[in-house]
C-alpha cells in the first residue's frame, strides 16, 4: 500500500500539472484540447536540454543546471505551443477544437522525432529529477508518503496552490474570470481580453509542458516507455472532475493517479483488465460531471464563454 500510495502521488504531480495549466486557459474561454501534444513537447524539450546539458558536463554535472536547464527548456516548448494554439484562435480565428486537436497531433510527432534523433532513455538525468529530502528516509511512513519525493512534485503542488490564489484573490485572477465568463463586457470595462487570452494560453501551456517532463523524469525514471498524451487527455478530464479548482486539483490528482496504476498493484489481472482499469478516470469525471450539471451550481460550472470565439469588431 505504501509503494501504491507514493507511486499514485508521483503519477498524479504529472497530472495536475496539466490540469492546473488547461484550468489557466479556461479561465480566459479558451478550450485547448492540445494539451497532451504540448505535454510531449514538454517533455521532449526538456528531455533533450538534459541530454545536451549531460553531453557537455559529463560527470562533472551540477545537480541545479541539471534540473533547472530542462524546466526552463519545457517551459519554453510548452509557452511556443500555447502561442500557436493563441495566434491561430485569437489572431487568426481559427476553430479552438480543430485547433487543440491539430496542436496535439503535431506535438506528439515533433516529440516523437526528437526523442528519435536522442534516444529514448534518460535515466542519467532523471536522477536529479528523483533526488529526495535528506531527511526523508529519518522519518520513517511518513517521510517516505510525504519527502521522498522529487523537486517536481513539490512544484506541481506550490504552482496549484499559487494558481488558486491568484485566480481568487488577486485582480488579475478577477479579470481573466471576467473574460472567461464575459469577454464583451470585460472589454468594455477597459480589459484587453485578446491579451489576457494570450498570456493565459502561454502560461497554462508552459505549465503543462511540465506535466511531460515529469512524467518522464520523476514516475519513468528516464525511460521513455509510454505515450505521453494519454496522461494528457487525462489532466484535460482533471479540470472537469476538479471543477475548474487548481486547489482542488491537487488531491484530484493523486485519485487519478491511483484509478490509473490500480491494475498494476491487482495480483492475477490480465492485460486487457488493465486497459479497462484505465478507464476509471474517464468513467469517475462523467460521473461528476453529471452530478454538476443536475446540481446547476454556478462556482462547479466552466467558464460561459469557454470554446467560444471573441471579435471585438462583433461586439
Amino acid at each position: 500500500m505504501l509503494a501504491f500510495l507514493v507511486s499514485s502521488i508521483r503519477l498524479g504531480m504529472a497530472f495536475l500539472f496539466g490540469s492546473v495549466g488547461e484550468t489557466i486557459t479556461e479561465k480566459s474561454g479558451h478550450l485547448n484540447l492540445g494539451i497532451p501534444g504540448v505535454m510531449c513537447v514538454g517533455a521532449s524539450c526538456g528531455c533533450f536540454a538534459e541530454y545536451l546539458y549531460l553531453s557537455k558536463a559529463g560527470v562533472n554535472a551540477n545537480y541545479f543546471l541539471a534540473v533547472f536547464i530542462p524546466i526552463v527548456a519545457t517551459l519554453f516548448g510548452g509557452a511556443v505551443m500555447g502561442f500557436i494554439f493563441s495566434f491561430l484562435t485569437v489572431t487568426l480565428r481559427a476553430n479552438q477544437n480543430v485547433t487543440g486537436l491539430a496542436l496535439t497531433t503535431f506535438g506528439v510527432g515533433v516529440s516523437d522525432y526528437m526523442i528519435a534523433e536522442t534516444g529514448s532513455i534518460y535515466s542519467k538525468g532523471s536522477r536529479f529529477f528523483t533526488t529526495s529530502l535528506p531527511f526523508a528516509d529519518d522519518l520513517g511512513v511518513v517521510g517516505e508518503i510525504l519527502f521522498s519525493h522529487g523537486i517536481l512534485i513539490y512544484l506541481a503542488i506550490i504552482i496549484a496552490l499559487a494558481t488558486a490564489f491568484v485566480l481568487s484573490k488577486t485582480r488579475i485572477g478577477l479579470n481573466l474570470r471576467a473574460v472567461g465568463e464575459n469577454p464583451a463586457t470585460a472589454d468594455a470595462a477597459g480589459i484587453n481580453v485578446s491579451r489576457y487570452r494570450y498570456a493565459s494560453t502561454c502560461i497554462g501551456c508552459a505549465i503543462a509542458g511540465l506535466g511531460g517532463l515529469s512524467f518522464i523524469m520523476d514516475y519513468l525514471n528516464g525511460n521513455w516507455e509510454y505515450c505521453i498524451d494519454a496522461i494528457g487527455w487525462l489532466a484535460i478530464a482533471l479540470v472537469i472532475f476538479t471543477v475548474w479548482k487548481p486547489g482542488l486539483a491537487i488531491i484530484g490528482s493523486i485519485i487519478f493517479g491511483a484509478l490509473y496504476i490500480a491494475s498494476s498493484y491487482i495480483t492475477g489481472v490480465s492485460f486487457a483488465s488493465k486497459e479497462i482499469f484505465k478507464m476509471l478516470p474517464y468513467v469517475v469525471t462523467i460521473i461528476v460531471l453529471v452530478f454538476t450539471s443536475i446540481r446547476d451550481k454556478k462556482e462547479n460550472q466552466p467558464p460561459q464563454s469557454l470554446g467560444l470565439p471573441y471579435f471585438r469588431e462583433e461586439r
